[in-house]
């Protein structure tokens, strides 16, 4: 130390130079021994520390090792469950698909079995349907027939006359009405209907002038329209004016004919467009009537022959009712007589139960009397028994 401190100072060092170097050698030796015991305390207690740590990891190892072996005994319990879980949905889905495959086969047997009678009412109808579309076909025809009719001026004429003669006989009985009756001028007028109390028949005429309305649909222009329009007013009126004048006759028909309109259609048409040939057809006492109001009409003439009737068999009725009453009042009377014989026989009766009281109490009062008592109190054999005598005789 002291040749460091000479080499130091270039020359020997003193007495005090000495003492302070070697203070401060012993104070940096102290210094490094607490330095060193400072180190050997932190590592000592860093070893203490890495013991410690040491220890909590052994204790952490042995939990998670224990932790392991009880999660390894779940993870066991869990696959023994899932594989128990496991067999009750292979088993549960198979019971369902044997179930599905079940309804599944019922219901394509159902499908089958709704598919044929599906088939079969599809069947039917087509069955249904040719026969409609045969009778279209059968109709059509006889719509060709009744173009081919409308066509001819007699035929036209025919057929109003089938239709009107086929709605008075289905309403009135058959001597109610006469078809082409002859009248007293020579005329005969397509139908009569006989009215009650000797009335004046009813003139029917079924002669509508259809040529002109024909005409009229078929019209292409307007001015052929207006042509064809005049037309059938000129027909109608000229016929209306026929009717009047052939077979409303004073005294042997009503003052009142009908002209028969075979269509519905045609009587609307009528009454929209031309109105005014309805209102003259009216003032000359002609009404025209479609196969709804002829049979309405007729109707009322039903009617009033039903009251006609009524009122002839009225007296009949009365007369009846008059010997009813008669039958009635007798009856009364029978019934009286009955009643007092009733009530005499009841009388009768009752004189009969009180008599059969009496003998009743009679009886009872005998077999309760001691006929042996009285025989020893009278004493006399030979004499007999002494007379009893009830009460009440």
């Amino acid at each position: 130390m002291l040749d460091a401190l000479s080499a130091l100072l270039g020359r020997p060092p003193s007495t005090g130079e000495a003492t302070l170097a070697v203070g401060a050698a012993l104070i940096g030796l102290w210094l490094a021994t607490a330095a060193l015991a400072r180190r050997a305390r932190a590592r000592a207690a860093a070893d203490v520390l890495a013991a410690e740590k040491a220890r909590e990891l052994d204790l952490r190892l042995a939990e998670v090792a224990k932790l392991q072996a009880e999660m390894t005994g779940r993870m066991q319990t869990m696959a023994e469950v899932f594989g128990a879980r496991q067999a009750e949905l292979a088993r549960a889905v198979t019971d369902r698909l044997d179930g599905l495959t079940h309804r599944l086969g019922s219901s394509m047997a159902e499908t089958s079995r709704a598919t044929g009678e599906s088939l079969s009412k599809l069947h039917e109808r087509i069955a249904v349907i040719d026969r409609a579309q045969r009778t279209i076909q059968d109709l059509s025809g006889q719509v060709v027939s009744l173009q081919a009719i409308l066509a001819d001026k007699q035929a036209r004429g025919a057929f109003g006359q089938g239709r009107m003669e086929a709605i008075v006989a289905d309403a009135l009985p058959p001597a109610a009405y006469a078809f082409q009756a002859t009248l007293s001028t020579g005329v005969r007028p397509d139908c009569l209907i006989h009215l009650p109390n000797g009335a004046a028949p009813l003139v029917v005429d079924a002669k509508f002038p259809l040529e002109s309305w024909t005409a009229l649909g078929q019209a292409a222009g307007e001015d052929e329209a207006k042509l064809a329009a005049q037309r059938f007013r000129r027909d109608v009126l000229r016929h209306v004016l026929d009717i009047r004048s052939k077979y409303l006759i004073p005294g042997e028909t009503q003052d009142t004919a009908f002209l028969f309109v075979p269509s519905e259609s045609i009587f609307a048409d009528l009454h929209e467009r031309f109105d005014d040939v309805v209102q003259r057809a009216q003032r000359a006492r002609v009404v025209i009537v479609s196969p709804s109001l002829l049979l309405l009409s007729i109707q009322v003439v039903q009617a009033v022959l039903r009251d006609h009737r009524l009122r002839e068999q009225a007296h009949v009725i009365q007369a009846e009712v008059g010997h009813l009453l008669d039958d009635v009042g007798r009856l009364a009377e029978r019934v009286e007589k009955l009643k007092v014989h009733h009530a005499q026989a009841g009388q009768d009766l009752d004189r009969i139960l009180v008599s059969a009281g009496r003998i009743g109490r009679r009886g009872e009062r005998i077999v309760g009397l001691d006929l042996g008592a009285a025989d020893a109190l009278s004493g006399n054999a030979e004499a007999g028994p002494a007379p009893v005598r009830i009460a009440g005789e």
